[in-house]
């Protein structure tokens, strides 16, 4: 596996709403929302909350193959939509997986005409154009189920039996459908260092960050002429440090305060608020291959007003940024039909009125 020469980090945003009625996605798509498309080998899994055991929903699918690697790769990220849930780092579930472009084709069955792709840029150098498609990818599924009825079937008693039989089969598969989807979103990427020009939104943002910053500086200067023991200077110190965290984090997004997701492997993470001081220690080695594990993405809050539910059922996903961490190896057993799970930390907003 090739690192990049040079780090980027890209910038995922909202490209409009998916309509999977007119746009098929597959695990090339990345996406917001929606039903969670696996890899043809992959075993879907049904990952459920550790604290209160509800199924969770899919926020983000994100298609990312690595330089040099022969597989295709996926990320898929999912929460527990419960109101005390999504604030909760153990409430979130990473998964991986992957396979190689051989057993993609073998287990896609026939292939079908491709759509036309959309243009985007890659993640990674190696990856496919985003929205690129290839119809024929769980095409079997829909196939099976809408297929002619067999010749056997040719009396007209036999073909409404097998005709209830399907429906009530097809109802059956259905029923998982029942738990909360939030509403699917296309994604596209741009790359930050593309992201230069001002315009009048931009200006008054930053506007806004100069006034907040010149208030929070002149509150802690009042603090600090206030006196008192070395307990109360140590927190007014660290709060001091918070703030320059979240200064920092703002800084950083004013060139595209609208960016719903940043990824950047083997980079650093944009922390919203103070990190804890064992933040490395906290991420786990992998569970596979023992390997250390390394930053790869994060979603940001910009995500979370984005994050409704189908028919305005359910709970709703908050957080302030997630970080999510993945084997740095990116280790795999060709042949495996199981993703593996990977590590996300959660911080919440710190300030939650700032992105309403």
């Amino acid at each position: 596996m090739a690192s990049p020469t040079q780090e980027r980090t890209l910038i995922g945003l909202c490209d409009g709403q998916l309509d999977e009625y007119k746009f098929r996605p597959t695990f090339l798509t990345n996406k917001v929302g929606g039903r969670p498309n696996w890899l043809p080998v992959i075993s879907p899994p049904s990952p459920r909350c550790r604290r209160c055991r509800a199924p969770l929903v899919l926020v983000v699918q994100v298609y990312c193959p690595l330089d040099a690697s022969p597989y295709h790769r996926n990320l898929h990220l999912f929460a527990c939509p419960g109101a005390e849930c999504s604030s909760r780092s153990d409430c979130w579930t990473v998964l991986r997986s992957q396979c190689l472009e051989a057993e993609a084709r073998t287990d896609s069955g026939p292939k079908q005409p491709q759509e036309v792709p959309l243009s985007a840029t890659d993640w990674c150098d190696d990856a496919d154009e985003w929205g690129e498609e290839a119809d024929g990818f769980g095409a079997g599924v829909e196939e099976e189920e809408g297929g002619l009825v067999p010749e056997e079937a040719a009396g007209g008693g036999d073909i409404e039996v097998n005709i209830g039989r399907q429906l009530q089969q097809l109802h059956l598969e259905e029923a998982p459908d029942t738990v909360s989807i939030l509403c699917s979103l296309f994604i596209s990427v741009v790359d930050e260092s593309d992201l230069g020009g001002e315009d009048e939104e931009l200006r008054h943002a930053q506007q806004l960050l100069r006034e907040y910053e010149h208030k929070e500086g002149a509150m802690m200067a009042e603090l600090e002429g206030g006196g008192g023991g070395s307990e109360e200077k140590y927190e007014k110190t660290r709060a001091r440090h918070g703030d320059a965290v979240f200064s920092r984090f703002m800084k950083k997004i004013s060139l595209c305060p609208q960016q719903i997701l940043r990824y950047c492997r083997g980079g650093c993470p944009l922390f919203i608020s103070e990190p804890p001081c064992n933040v490395e220690q906290m991420v786990s080695a992998c569970g596979t291959c023992g390997a250390s594990r390394t930053f790869e993405l994060q979603l940001m809050p910009a995500l979370v007003s984005l994050l409704q539910t189908r028919g305005g059922s359910g709970g709703q996903v908050e957080f302030g940024t997630i970080l999510v961490y993945t084997c740095r190896n990116s280790c795999w057993t060709a042949g495996s039909k199981s993703a593996l799970e990977e590590e996300c930390l959660v911080q919440c907003d710190p300030d939650h009125d700032l992105f309403r």
